[in-house]
């Protein structure tokens, strides 16, 4: 039988349709889909894909168990490497990853993993699948401060080998930018996010939130007055950054960060919450990043023309495929090879517009990308009522000026080992975006992976 070299088909809400609501745009697979797309793959002696998943899942086995329908096989294997798969087979760059190493991407198109993943773990939670397979107690205590992507998986595995765990979280809500950063029709929180919060919890991982490490109780107590043998730091990247142009103090002038927790934690897209956010008329987005692209989409949503402003052309975007072309088939217009000079500020001290100069690309920069050069004379305006600045973010430095020994780099991130994310203060470990800047959610649940079998080869003394 000749082997299907497309993918099958995964359903979406119509473009012009949830581009007036928050409902998940991605449907995913049925069980019949699932099971036909699992069919296309080759079960490799050498699977490329694994080698190209942060977390190892073994993909072959998975999906072995799909092809003849043994979803709670499926499960079982996922679970052996991922805390959070439902989470991973929605946002994930898989297409980068796992499937961009994918045999059949050769000559066609890769194994869909990703959504593969998805439907497995989604019907994990919706049949309430029991998968816990923790080791007795070793009575080792470890404090985890950050309930994100790279927390939470730290915990996990670490609760799975018997330790006695608990997550400090700075806000009421657990998840971090699971929570606060990524769309609700990216990402649904309560269907979602939550269960599998639950999923940690369920392993014994006790999660305090409302608790600001540096402030609340510094890491130094944790041990001193606390009694734990270990810290694992997945504070992540909350620092917005700013261009430094004339205008970008003025009212209508916000981060994507800012923008998008009060959309997505303090639910100011539903009527019934008080959650102040301004409703502009028309929106600039400065990035091309997976964030700005969130930012447009949720601009979109609330009733704005908006723009994506981006100083390098599409090929250099650096947000998934995916996520650009949901962009542009909801209307989002992509201002390219343009980038700002100044926000236009009215009598009342709010922006009534933008100026930007178009620009071209010259040699490659040390990123390896071609670097923008202004084109003199190209200047000229676009009218908005509201600016949205989405250039990265760094670390918060409040965990590292409150810490004796804990050392920092010039961006204000961690200094920690690649491999085992041991920091240069005894028994501290950190991982995810508080060590490497603003990422992706699946290299900081590596990260946190890593960081647990670090730490249980230092406490339990292997």
């Amino acid at each position: 039988m000749a082997m299907n070299m497309k993918r099958v088909p995964v359903r979406e809400q119509d473009p012009k349709v949830r581009a007036t609501n928050f409902e998940e745009v991605c449907l995913g697979y049925n069980a019949e889909e699932a099971m036909e797309e699992a069919n296309r793959c080759l079960n490799c002696k050498n699977p490329r894909c694994v080698s190209g998943c942060p977390v190892s899942i073994n993909i072959p086995a998975f999906i072995s168990c799909v092809k003849t329908g043994d979803f709670e096989g499926a499960a079982k294997e996922v679970a052996k490497y991922s805390a959070l798969p439902a989470i991973c087979g929605r946002v994930c760059p898989q297409e980068t990853q796992c499937e961009g190493k994918c045999v059949l991407g050769i000559k066609g198109e890769p194994v869909s993993i990703g959504k593969l993943e998805r439907f497995v773990a989604d019907w994990s939670l919706e049949k309430n699948l029991d998968l816990i397979e923790n080791q007795p107690s070793n009575g080792k205590k470890v404090a985890v401060i950050g309930a994100g992507p790279a927390g939470l998986t730290c915990a996990g595995d670490l609760a799975k080998k018997g330790y006695s765990v608990k997550i400090f979280e700075a806000l009421h809500k657990t998840g971090g930018v699971l929570s606060y950063g990524i769309p609700e029709f990216r990402l649904p929180k309560d269907r979602v996010v939550a269960k599998e919060v639950e999923s940690i919890k369920k392993l014994g991982v006790e999660i305090e939130t409302n608790v600001i490490i540096g402030k609340t109780v510094t890491i130094d107590q944790l041990f001193d007055e606390e009694g734990y043998d270990a810290v694992f730091i997945g504070s992540g990247a909350g620092l917005p950054k700013f261009m430094g142009i004339p205008g970008e103090i003025a009212n209508g002038v916000v981060s994507a960060n800012e923008y998008l927790t009060r959309v997505n934690l303090m639910k100011a897209y539903k009527d019934d919450y008080a959650t102040p956010v301004k409703i502009a008329k028309k929106v600039c987005v400065v990035g091309g990043g997976n964030v700005a692209m969130d930012a447009a989409r949720t601009a979109l949503r609330l009733g704005a023309e908006t723009h994506i402003v981006y100083r390098r052309s599409e090929a250099e975007l650096p947000a998934r495929v995916e996520e650009v072309h949901h962009a542009k088939e909801e209307g989002i217009i992509f201002n390219l090879l343009t980038n700002p000079t100044e926000i236009l500020v009215d009598e009342n001290g709010w922006v009534k517009g933008m100026r930007v100069i178009k620009m071209e690309l010259g040699e490659p920069d040390s990123s390896g990308r071609r670097r923008p050069v202004e084109i003199p004379g190209s200047e000229y305006d676009i009218e908005c009522d509201m600016v949205i600045m989405s250039l990265g973010t760094s670390p918060n430095p409040l965990i590292s000026s409150t810490t004796k020994g804990l050392d920092t780099n010039k961006r204000l991130c961690i200094i920690a080992d690649e491999e085992t994310g041991k920091t240069t203060k005894d028994h501290v470990y950190a991982g995810g975006d508080a060590v490497t800047g603003a990422a992706t959610v699946i290299l900081a649940m590596g990260a946190g992976k890593k960081a647990a079998a670090a730490i249980d080869k230092e406490l339990s003394g292997k």
